[in-house]
């Protein structure tokens, strides 16, 4: 054996083998935890939950967590660093109320890949693995191959048999076409996630998954149900493979704790303003909740009713997003960052209050950063060669910080970090192996990621 492999490396080995080397299930999980038990071998406790906030479009990391003040002017920009509640880590001023959260969170300050463009980017971001077409947008719709993270914890967590393991709102997201990283993949339809969409003017929240006619009460239903296993063909019925969706649908409709997390009237207004509201002149609004606040309260509320994994696509508010080819600075202080700020700490909050933040772990991030150059047109471009990720709970050493950017922000200059270092993350966080396999329908292993944990940014 290397004299560098560890005590400590040898018996994890012999976790994971316990665990499962094929295919993991969540019972080979258990197995091996049950092991680990015996021995005193010490286990890293896994988180419950995952809220994962997309910025679609790329925030600049140069004006909200990697602030260049020393930078020529044509790189820095308009904005200046503040201090956070951690000596010596400082953010934009535009974050003051995560400057204020900032000893939950971690930063890491080098992420980076190859794609320039929306799409591909995204499916790297989402799924931990580049596009098997390469670096493009999608015009026309393709077929997802490599799962979401959702999706694949759907598939591990699946001998929980949990009314909903993976929920994503509100919208699905796209360039021109739905983007191909938001369900199952290879893993089958029955691992995309259960989806929930809003009426923007209403501020409601439905997902038609749940949605039951009144002349159908739930003993229809079940008889209904009863009916349908008399009269199938259980060969034919196993061979399809309808029953896991048949089982998935009736599930859903008796599930009342993921219905009820979808009304907001449920929740005191004073929480629902905590979250942020539009400033009184903005047009149309009044004094609405703010929808990228009331996003991530929707998304507690499913933690809290059991769902794992919770991605929230900040996608389309005000009709933009955060691709600021024009503007970038105005469009930052007056639109874009202030609520996403607001919302984001009074997560990170709400979260602690409700004792629930070292079990959820929180992942904040676009697809790419922003040039470092600024453009005419007072912008900045697309630029994935380094951006920054925040996390908050889920275990996180707070204030800590993973690599570095260079001196314009514009590559890494220390501990380079990758969309697939972030997928094995999340799912190490679960408790999972990043290096166990799954399989796709032609029977081919994929491991869950093909990077390595962040584990310097955690606890223990």
């Amino acid at each position: 054996m290397p004299p560098e492999l560890s005590s400590l490396e040898v018996t994890r080995r012999r976790f994971v083998q316990l665990g499962g080397t094929g295919a993991l299930s969540l019972g080979g999980l258990w197995g091996a935890q049950a092991w680990a038990e015996q021995s005193g071998v010490k286990v890293p406790s896994s988180i419950r939950a995952c809220i994962f906030v997309f910025y679609y479009g790329g925030p600049s990391h140069l004006d909200t967590y990697d602030l260049k003040p020393e930078a020529p002017s044509t790189v820095r920009g308009e904005f200046q660093p503040i201090a956070t509640s951690v000596p010596g880590v400082q953010i934009s001023e535009l974050l003051p109320n995560m400057s204020r959260v900032m000893h939950h969170c971690a930063i890491v300050r080098s992420m980076h890949h190859t794609n320039r463009l929306h799409d591909s980017a995204s499916i790297e971001t989402h799924t931990g693995r580049q596009a098997a077409q390469g670096d493009r947008e999608e015009f026309a719709p393709i077929p997802q191959f490599y799962p979401c993270h959702g999706g694949t914890l759907s598939y591990l967590m699946q001998e929980q048999r949990l009314d909903v393991a993976h929920a994503a709102l509100p919208f699905v997201f796209n360039n021109v076409v739905p983007t191909p990283c938001q369900g199952g993949g290879f893993l089958g339809a029955a691992f995309d996630p259960f989806r929930v969409t809003v009426d923007g003017d209403k501020q409601h929240y439905v997902a038609e998954e749940l949605a039951i006619r009144r002349e159908l009460p739930t003993e229809r239903i079940g008889s209904r149900r009863d009916l349908l296993a008399a009269l199938q063909s259980p060969t034919l019925n196993s061979q399809a493979g309808f029953d896991q969706y048949y089982n998935k649908a009736y599930q859903l409709l008796g599930s009342e704790k993921v219905r009820r997390a979808l009304d907001l009237s449920e929740e005191p207004d004073e929480m629902r303003q905590r979250y942020g509201v539009y400033p009184a002149n903005a047009p149309g609004h009044g004094v609405a909740h703010h929808m990228r606040g009331q996003n991530l309260l929707v998304a507690r509320r499913l933690v809290e009713a059991g769902v794992p994994f919770v991605n929230v696509y900040d996608f389309r508010q005000q009709g933009q997003n955060w691709d600021s080819h024009a503007n970038n600075f105005a469009q930052s202080r007056e639109f874009l960052v202030p609520p996403a700020d607001k919302a984001l700490a009074t997560l990170i909050s709400d979260l602690e209050d409700r004792g629930l933040l070292e079990s959820t772990l929180i992942v904040a991030t676009g697809e790419f950063g922003r040039t470092p150059q600024i453009n005419n047109g007072a912008g900045r471009d697309h630029w994935p060669d380094c951006y920054s990720v925040l996390l908050a709970g889920g275990g996180v050493q707070g204030g800590a910080i993973h690599g570095a950017s260079d001196a314009i922000g514009a590559y890494p200059a220390k501990d380079p970090a990758t969309p697939a270092d972030l997928a094995a993350t999340i799912y190490w966080r679960f408790g999972f192996d990043p290096a166990s396999h799954i399989r796709d329908r032609l029977s081919r292993p994929h491991h869950l990621a093909d990077g390595e944990a962040l584990k310097d940014l955690f606890h223990g």
